[in-house]
């Protein structure tokens, strides 16, 4: 009993100190900048200093390296991203078990991501894509932004399911590979930026086919997801949540869970904005998701042959 009320009590004056949210990418990109929206909320909620740390590299794992090693006492707080579970299989080995060594606390946002084609392609719909591309094997392409990346992954997911090829073309990084797109030099690419999709849908350069969420998103009501687009059970967004060191007090990742769903609700004008949509769920809820897109990502990256560079 004595435990349980010490449990309870630390729980109720946490964070008696400031808290560290590690985040695994540089200052100014969109995962650091959702980070310091939910930080700055989070030290409003608790009154005490919520300090964004970034780690940059090795697609965040430098990050993850530094939290597993903390201390268990809800005072360094892992920012991941979905990028993290799919490591566990695009790495040889990590410094870490992403299961093992951490606790979920809560999901944050989830980002969507469009598929599109150039405008020179003669498609308006998925099923024409998968249909053109079914009829000219090896002569279609896509855009990725690396080897591994969330736009590679996600166009091998959709090729699996529909049961197509196209040629992957990785450039290193978003910008390089939107810009060839754009220019024509490849037909196909998932992009993860709304702006991006609606101001170049606008200009002509570009056609929107579908969103990966499960549900549409409310900038784009009349864009069908891709399960409703006929790709079953189609959904590859890049999600954003927060994870602590494992034996980390469960009382502490109960409060820790409900005040992020409270900042997040109260964020969601301001997501919306950059395209980002909050994701609640339980602790265990988050857990059990966490542990579906391992296994998911898995089975993409072994059939892709795709490896960290």
């Amino acid at each position: 009993m004595l435990l349980v009320a010490n449990a309870f009590a630390q729980a109720q004056n946490y964070p008696a100190k400031p808290v560290r949210m590690v985040v695994g990418f540089a200052p100014g990109g969109s995962t650091d900048v959702v980070a310091r929206l939910l930080s700055r909320k989070l030290s409003d909620h608790l009154g005490q200093s919520f300090v964004v740390e970034n780690r940059a590299g090795a697609s965040s794992n430098i990050a993850a390296q530094t939290v597993a090693r903390a201390p268990a006492d809800g005072l360094t707080l892992l920012y991941a991203t979905s990028t993290l579970m799919v490591n566990v299989s695009l790495f040889a080995s990590l410094p870490f078990d992403i299961q093992k060594d951490f606790a979920a606390v809560a999901p944050v946002v989830d980002i969507p991501s469009f598929l599109t084609a150039h405008a020179s392609l003669p498609v308006k719909a998925v099923k024409e894509l998968v249909a053109l591309a079914k009829s000219r094997p090896g002569e279609l392409s896509y855009a990725s932004s690396g080897s591994g990346s969330a736009s590679h992954l996600a166009m091998e997911l959709f090729k699996s399911i529909a049961g197509f090829n196209m040629i992957h073309v990785p450039y290193k990084g978003a910008g390089p590979a939107t810009t060839d797109f754009l220019g024509g030099h490849v037909q196909v690419l998932f992009i993860f930026n709304a702006e991006q999709v609606k101001s170049n849908a606008k200009a002509g350069r570009l056609r929107a086919l579908a969103v990966t969420t499960r549900n549409r998103v409310a900038e784009f009501p009349a864009l069908p997801t891709m399960i409703e687009a006929g790709v079953a059970n189609y959904e590859a967004s890049v999600w954003n949540g927060i994870l602590v060191p494992t034996g980390t007090s469960r009382d502490i990742v109960s409060r820790l869970n409900g005040v992020t769903a409270q900042a997040i609700r109260e964020l969601a004008p301001a997501l919306a904005e950059i395209g980002a949509y909050p994701m609640t769920m339980t602790p265990d809820e988050f857990t059990a998701f966490i542990r579906g897109e391992i296994g998911k990502w898995a089975k993409v990256v072994k059939v892709s042959g795709a490896r960290a560079e």
